[in-house]
């Protein structure tokens, strides 16, 4: 067995790169194979040459995500760990040698794995894309930061929420109250993203003045949406004639995106998903860009991507 020793520059600094929890050293020996000893601002580390590799390169991204201001917390930093055991470091290195942030306010949002850096650079580029990809990889969330952050820039105007309200029909009328509050229910997923980032007292503000503005796809019709970011969430719900009517609604100095997950489809049977066909029919045309998400880029809790995978092996 083979020792080394880590030396940090401080007895602070090497505990806040492990939360100062010390569960997540009891992790990094689990999974890595390796014995720890921490004395003061050092850290000896006992196993084969391999495993000792893995565990200095781990605490190495932990620095290295700490200086670009994403030092991996909870969850992710189970992710990170489980990356360096199966030899995928190389995507860790890719997302924190050349650091996204972007500013909402008070607040930073980094992306948490490569595959929404990807995501969030299209969105930041391009005019038209779309986001596909299981629950709890976070394309919800970074549409709608991507949104506030374009508005905020004064890069559009105005922001156009849409979400199939599939349960009801889209006709909604039954439900109580005006049409924001019948569709509340469908668009909480926006709703959250945008109090987590601005406070609900500021998101409702821009709902109020109707900046960002509520839009079911049944009143979409013959509109044209001129200087502003559209975002259609769990687009995976609309019919063709909707996927078609909602993209050919962008206007001048317009931004949009689509999301949805293929794997949660609530459509009467036999009727093809809009996205579906999207993704057939668009998938090769010029400036339309697709970026997906599969179970591994999960940010949720751990168990959601084991628990995705597991349904996914059951249709093979």
């Amino acid at each position: 067995m083979a020792k080394r020793t880590i030396e940090f520059d401080s007895e602070r600094d090497f505990h806040k790169l492990y939360e100062e929890k010390p569960k997540n050293l009891s992790a990094i020996e689990r999974v890595l194979d390796v014995n720890l000893v921490a004395r003061g601002n050092s850290l000896q580390i006992k196993g084969d040459d391999v495993a000792l590799d893995k565990c200095e390169e781990f605490f190495s991204l932990l620095q290295l995500g700490k200086e670009s201001g994403f030092s991996p917390k909870g969850a992710d930093f189970t992710r990170f760990l489980e990356k360096v055991a199966a030899g995928q470091s190389n995507e860790l290195h890719e997302l924190l040698a050349k650091p996204l942030v972007i500013k909402i306010r008070k607040n930073s949002v980094v992306p948490r794995n490569l595959s929404q850096r990807r995501f969030l650079d299209l969105m930041l580029s391009k005019d038209l894309v779309f986001g596909i990809g299981p629950a709890g990889t976070g394309k919800t969330f970074l549409a709608m930061i991507v949104a506030l952050d374009a508005l905020l820039k004064g890069e559009v105007q105005r922001i156009v929420l849409a979400r199939p309200a599939v349960e009801a029909g889209e006709a909604l009328g039954f439900l109580p109250g005006d049409l924001e509050e019948k569709l509340l229910p469908y668009l909480r997923p926006l709703y959250d993203a945008m109090d987590e980032v601005l406070g609900p007292i500021e998101a409702r503000k821009l709902i109020e003045a109707g900046v960002v503005e509520i839009a079911p796809l049944a009143y979409m019709r013959g509109r044209t949406l001129s200087k502003c970011f559209a975002l259609l969430d769990e687009a995976q719900n609309t019919s063709r004639s909707q996927m078609m009517m909602f993209l050919t609604r962008l206007g001048e100095g317009s931004k949009m995106v689509v999301t949805g997950d293929l794997t949660q489809i609530d459509l009467p049977p036999r009727q093809e998903s809009g996205l579906l066909e999207a993704r057939r029919l668009l998938s090769k045309v010029e400036d339309v860009h697709f970026h997906e998400f599969d179970h591994g880029d999960v940010v949720r809790h751990p168990l959601v991507s084991k628990i995705i995978s597991a349904y996914e092996s059951s249709k093979e």
